[in-house]
């Protein structure tokens, strides 16, 4: 099995990993490069979606999506906004399969009616309506709690289905240009506006040529110039939304040419679909979860060679597809995929990474274990001085006492010696962990959060912090999530199928100095 960290400074991330065969001892070091950057991610790197599947979205006989997409969702339940505002400025992405059927309830004279079933539309839906007044509502909860929005356009407005999934013809941007104008004539910050939602190579359900789309992109981005008067006002474009092709994120770039796209978009479901009976198996096997870094490596080159304006982001990613698995997308396990890809994303210079769902499905955050990852992780990296280590350990039989080593002072010839640790230069060369009991007031000390499945159970919806349920308060508040305080010359015990959030405020890192 696998022991994995991840370094974070300041706002940089530093993703670094350490294998551990099965048959190594439960000593070990790590050595990290603290004197190197490998990346920074957005202060907001921390996202959730929701979604715009009605009630009637099934797979393998299950319908978990209720009242919680875009249009029927209770945006006056005091838990929704304490759960939003529980992560400072949460950005909200709001788009998803359904979003290229929908049409603005703006300078239209069509009835503004929602998504239904229907045999021979997208997804088996006929197109669904946004009503100006269910977007005021929106607006209220997201200036209420302060949430940073996404939203995702439809960008087969006025195209046709030519053949199987392939969509032609020119984009109607009448549709758009009047919502884009109704949302600034309101005074709606919209951060950011994505362009479609997985039309890219292949397509999930329907697709568009690269060309075309990058056309489109400049006509959005003209659009924007119009209708928003001042430059510095102008939102950010994303695009595509859709699943990695490097020749199709590669035309597209070419086509719409400098500065036009803010952000590559792209999505992440790399574990499988919800009916996959062997979900638990691929989250714990870490050659199976490192198959997703050649996504986010080749993103990062294909910037470098064709977009160095641009940047990466993940504008949606749920692990399984098709509502996520039940008991496994909602529970302790899927915390270990959900921060594992957080800190592989950071390492490919991924400004932002979208969770999907903040409710919705099987993947809920709102309520759910998810919700106590992403709030640690953003946690931590708000930091202003200092380290933390994320540590998993992917062995559910062997736990590690984990010693600590900074490269700045480490000389990676001498590895061998590295167990008779001699390298202990300064009040915070090596580090250390949780030994389960308070250190006396006049030695140094580092703050540490673990993270365990209730009673051991890796599908437990219940989640542990220094062996304390996180649960929510009667009136939906987010407990005070405080940490163990440790001395630093100690090592840090990582139990078996475990999460450890390492705090050291005096770590020497050159990289984010």
């Amino acid at each position: 099995m696998e022991v994995r960290l991840l370094l974070l400074v300041f706002i940089c991330l530093h993703a670094l990993q350490w294998a551990a065969s099965a048959q190594q001892p439960e000593e070990a070091t790590v050595i990290v490069k603290g004197s190197t950057k490998i990346a920074e991610t957005n202060k907001n790197y921390i996202c959730a979606t929701i979604d715009w599947w009605p009630p009637e979205k099934c797979n393998y006989n299950q319908c978990p999506w209720g009242q919680s997409s875009i249009l029927n969702l209770d945006l006056d339940h005091p838990f929704l906004a304490q759960t939003i505002q529980a992560f400072d400025n949460l950005r909200i992405r709001l788009g998803g399969s359904l979003q290229d059927r929908v049409v603005y309830d703006v300078g239209t004279n069509s009835p503004c009616t929602p998504f239904t079933n229907m045999s021979n539309g997208l997804f088996g839906f006929s197109d669904g309506c946004l009503s100006m007044d269910r977007w005021d509502k929106l607006n209220r909860l997201f200036q209420k709690t302060g949430a940073i929005i996404t939203f995702g356009l439809n960008a087969l407005y006025g195209r046709y289905n030519v053949r199987r999934s392939f969509w032609a013809g020119k984009w109607n941007s009448t549709n758009a240009y009047d919502f884009v104008k109704y949302t600034i004539s309101k005074g709606y910050p919209v951060d950011s506006w994505e362009y479609g939602n997985e039309l890219s190579g292949h397509g999930i359900g329907a697709r568009v040529d690269a060309t075309l789309y990058g056309k489109d992109a400049i006509e959005l981005k003209s659009i924007f110039q119009q209708l928003y008067k001042a430059p510095l006002s102008q939102p950010s474009l994303l695009a595509p939304g859709g699943f990695f092709d490097q020749q199709w994120y590669t035309q597209l770039l070419q086509t719409s040419g400098h500065g036009v796209v803010s952000a590559l978009t792209h999505h992440i479901y790399n574990l499988g679909g919800g009916n996959d009976a062997h979900l638990i198996r691929k989250i714990l096997d870490p050659k199976y979860l490192d198959r997703s870094e050649d996504t986010y490596r080749d993103m990062q080159l294909t910037l470098q060679r064709h977009g160095t304006w641009a940047s990466a982001w993940v504008s949606e990613s749920g692990g399984v597809f098709n509502n996520g698995g039940e008991l496994v997308s909602n529970t302790f396990i899927n915390s270990i995929w959900y921060l594992d890809q957080l800190g592989m994303a950071s390492k490919y210079n991924t400004k932002v990474f979208c969770r999907q769902t903040l409710i919705g499905g099987h993947y809920v955050l709102y309520y759910g274990i998810g919700l106590w990852a992403g709030k640690f992780f953003q946690l931590i990296s708000m930091r202003h001085q200092g380290i933390t280590l994320l540590l998993i350990n992917l062995s559910n039989t062997t736990g590690y006492n984990v010693t600590l080593q900074n490269d700045i002072n480490v000389s990676l010839d001498k590895t061998a010696n590295l167990q008779k640790h001699n390298y202990f230069s300064h009040s915070l060369r090596r580090a250390v962990s949780w030994l389960g009991h308070k250190p006396s007031s006049d030695v140094a000390r580092r703050e540490e959060y673990h993270l365990t499945a209730k009673d051991g159970d890796l599908q437990s919806k219940t989640m542990l912090l220094n062996g304390a349920p996180l649960e929510l308060s009667d009136d939906g508040g987010v407990p005070a999530m405080s940490p163990v305080l440790v001395a630093v010359n100690s090592p840090v015990y990582l139990a078996p199928t475990s999460i450890a959030f390492v705090v050291l405020p005096m770590f020497e890192a050159k990289a984010c100095s």
